[in-house]
């Protein structure tokens, strides 16, 4: 069943369309990957699935229902969550403190500090840095400080917006592994990377957005082996 349904979906800022009609579906369980360069549309389209931005046409559908008038506040809460790009992190927070918000929107104690140490699990540095302030921490903290946050809010749909920008390859590899451990832990994800390879890698499928457009899509071992794919984005 689709945990995520989107028709024609079109987003303009003034005249410059930025998403053209494009349809994208997510089945419960899965991780999606969206590939393409800076500029095709991939960040318009997951800050529209959470209510940052508006849609100037077609319709998404999350968890069986039309997100159409859903408030922004309200997302969290209906379980679609996103760690944005650049991390959002509350730098004058706690790296626990942080965490905590995640589940701002639970009323389960006892549930919120079991994923808070489920996070410290996945992420053995912050919990060696736990009382520290999430502002000094490095890219790489930050990163896994924003992916526990979500983690925290029991998402069923996680959206993840360039997981790996700015990160040095080795803390690149560990914040891939994560994702694919969470993945294997049954959370839905759709994931938007500039890093094709990796993200294709770790996913079941694709979708690659040009210009506003979903110009191909399939099986992301599929995607990996075509040559379009190869040349444009995997440096071959």
């Amino acid at each position: 069943m689709s945990i995520l349904d989107i028709k024609n979906l079109q987003v303009s800022y003034g005249g410059i369309q930025a998403v053209k009609g494009i349809d994208l579906h997510i089945e419960k369980g899965e991780l999606v990957t969206l590939i393409g360069a800076n500029g095709a549309g991939k960040t318009s389209t997951l800050r529209t699935l959470v209510g940052m931005e508006k849609k100037s046409g077609g319709s998404i559908s999350f968890d069986g229902k039309d997100t159409a008038g859903t408030p922004v506040y309200n997302f969290v809460r209906q379980g679609l969550v996103m760690v944005p790009e650049g991390r959002g992190v509350f730098s004058k927070l706690t790296v626990a403190e942080n965490l905590r918000m995640g589940g701002y929107h639970r009323n389960d104690e006892d549930g919120i500090k079991a994923d808070i140490e489920h996070v410290f699990e996945l992420f053995p540095r912050l919990k060696e840095r736990e009382k520290q302030l999430a502002g000094t921490l490095s890219g790489g903290e930050q990163q896994m400080v924003a992916m526990g946050r979500a983690i925290v809010s029991k998402p069923k749909l996680l959206l993840l917006d360039e997981p790996s920008m700015g990160l040095a390859p080795l803390i690149v590899a560990k914040i891939f592994e994560i994702i694919r451990m969470v993945a294997e832990q049954g959370v839905t994800m759709l994931l938007v990377e500039q890093n094709a390879r990796l993200a294709l890698e770790v996913s079941q499928r694709g979708y690659v957005m040009e210009s506003g457009r979903i110009t191909m899509s399939g099986n992301a071992q599929d995607l990996l082996n075509d040559d379009r794919v190869r040349n444009a984005y995997l440096g071959e």
